[in-house]
């Protein structure tokens, strides 16, 4: 089904938001895409691709105040539905079939 595969883009949000459990806001997605693949994240194309995974009913947001002590706004924090896991399952099985085998991804492994 066309709506399983994923952009880029949108994998690695999936994943940090895997990743940071329940850790996953807007500062700390960009901080981990960042850290783990070198590609810098604008703030607007973060929570643009936000918005659209929660169109598309691969996250759910829950917004929460400050921890007592912490100063600011309200953090929106980010968790995969059923639908994203589903999704992020099926892209890196699609991204490890392409892969296997391939002389070039071995190299640059090492």
């Amino acid at each position: 089904m066309p709506d399983s595969f994923l952009p880029e883009f949108e994998l690695y949000v999936l994943l940090g938001i895997a990743r940071l459990g329940d850790e996953a806001y807007g500062a700390a997605l960009r901080d981990e895409i960042d850290r783990r693949t070198g590609r810098p994240v604008s703030v607007g194309a973060l929570y643009a691709t936000l918005a659209r995974l929660v169109e598309k009913g691969l996250i759910e947001q829950e917004e929460r105040g400050p921890e007592s002590g912490q100063r600011g706004r309200p953090r929106k924090y980010c968790r995969l539905t059923q639908s994203g896991e589903r999704a992020v399952r099926h892209s890196s099985r699609m991204l490890l079939r392409m892969m296997d085998g391939l002389p070039i991804v071995r190299r640059a492994e090492s």
